[in-house]
């Protein structure tokens, strides 16, 4: 089986495993991501056939919907690649991609590292700014009935990684607590310079937020 071969039942699979997954978290996300991706590489030395499949499989499991279980994702992308009888070193860095790429708080020492990941994680990082960010944050927390704001419950920048998994704090509060971290925390050239812009929007957003809250407008 050819590498485009494998690539198009990636492609498959996911569509069919994440059919009827929360809008944040769906094959438009994991669409979104693979194209990120792929513009990324265009500047940087890595293996696409790695990217590729890293992409993709990267949500294929999130463990925010199986109560905080880190080990359904990666067992589900391996057991899937093993049948595509895919190298077993192409299927072990896909692995440790997924293992790894997740923000966790941004408190926590990431255990593994290569160029493949650092692509896959901007083009992640990057559907969570800006416009599509702003809408996935508002979706996932009306997904879990989590206030808009609440002034009286401020951000916590020092999560544990625990704590970060469990929290049910407002959904603007995400914004300090992940979302406008993200610019300072990419990998690459190309992901920084596409962060800066949907940060800036984020921010813009936050303003006429505000604005709008307290009566000011």
């Amino acid at each position: 089986m050819t590498e485009d071969q494998i690539i198009s039942k990636t492609i498959d699979f996911v569509k069919e495993k994440l059919r009827g997954a929360e809008g944040g978290h769906d094959w438009f996300h994991i669409d979104r991501v693979f194209k990120n991706a792929q513009l990324i590489s265009k500047k940087e030395d890595v293996d696409p056939f790695v990217v590729s499949l890293g992409a993709l499989l990267h949500d294929i499991a999130d463990s925010k919907f199986y109560e905080g279980d880190e080990t359904v994702g990666p067992q589900i992308a391996r057991d899937f690649l093993n049948s595509l009888s895919v190298k077993k070193e192409v299927v072990d860095h896909v692995i440790k991609i997924i293992e790894n790429i997740s923000f966790k708080g941004g408190n926590v020492d990431q255990k593994f590292k290569s160029p493949e990941l650092d692509v896959i994680q901007d083009a992640d990082r990057l559907d969570a700014v800006g416009a599509i960010g702003i809408a996935r944050c508002f979706n996932y927390g009306g997904f879990k009935n989590r206030e808009l704001y609440n002034p009286d419950i401020a951000p916590n920048l020092a999560m544990s990684k625990e704590e970060y998994k469990s929290s049910t704090s407002p959904t603007i509060n995400h914004f300090y607590e992940k979302l406008l971290l993200l610019k300072d925390r990419m990998n690459t050239q190309t992901g920084s310079e596409l962060a800066i812009v949907r940060h800036q929007f984020m921010e813009q957003f936050l303003e006429q937020f505000y604005k709008e809250w307290e009566g000011r407008l």
